[in-house]
């Protein structure tokens, strides 16, 4: 799984002119899935998001995870982010799992932030087409791949 993660103070999601999620301060998730991909990713790639110290505390040094602020979580799913430009001009998708794989480890996904969170999330949709809108914070984007743990 790969997700690239950004501090936010308003994110949301519209899909076909309508509001689906909206949130202020906390996170915009993108994540993509590949046919690799594993409940362990899930497992670990949650607890990091969800731990990740990138809000500020009162001396405003990154100290406080989304978590301990009560910040609030959007995540899309974004298949373009296993996009490959190895060769050619136009991105190659093959290693973007089908959504036969990636359907039910988003869902996964879902429920895990949720669980670790400690409240609901807001999503995207599966598939649609979305415009997301986000005022990034700092900016502060991280980005994280499970099959490159560092």
């Amino acid at each position: 799984m790969r997700a690239v993660i950004q501090r936010v103070t308003q994110a949301n999601v519209t899909i076909d002119g309508k509001i689906k999620s909206s949130i202020n301060s906390g996170l915009l998730v993108l994540l993509g899935i590949e046919d690799a991909d594993t409940e362990e990713d899930i497992i670990w790639l949650s607890s990091k998001i969800i731990n990740l110290r990138i809000f500020n505390d009162q001396s405003g040094v990154m100290n406080i995870s989304v978590k301990e602020n009560g910040g609030d979580i959007i995540l899309v799913s974004q298949f373009t982010l296993h996009a490959s430009t190895k060769k050619g001009n136009r991105p190659s998708y093959i290693k973007a799992a089908r959504p036969e794989t990636a359907i039910p480890l988003y869902e996964k996904m879902i429920v895990q932030l949720q669980t670790d969170l400690g409240k609901p999330i807001q999503t995207g949709e599966f598939g649609a087409d979305m415009k997301v809108s986000l005022v990034n914070d700092g900016p502060v984007t991280i980005i994280i791949d499970t099959k490159d743990r560092q």
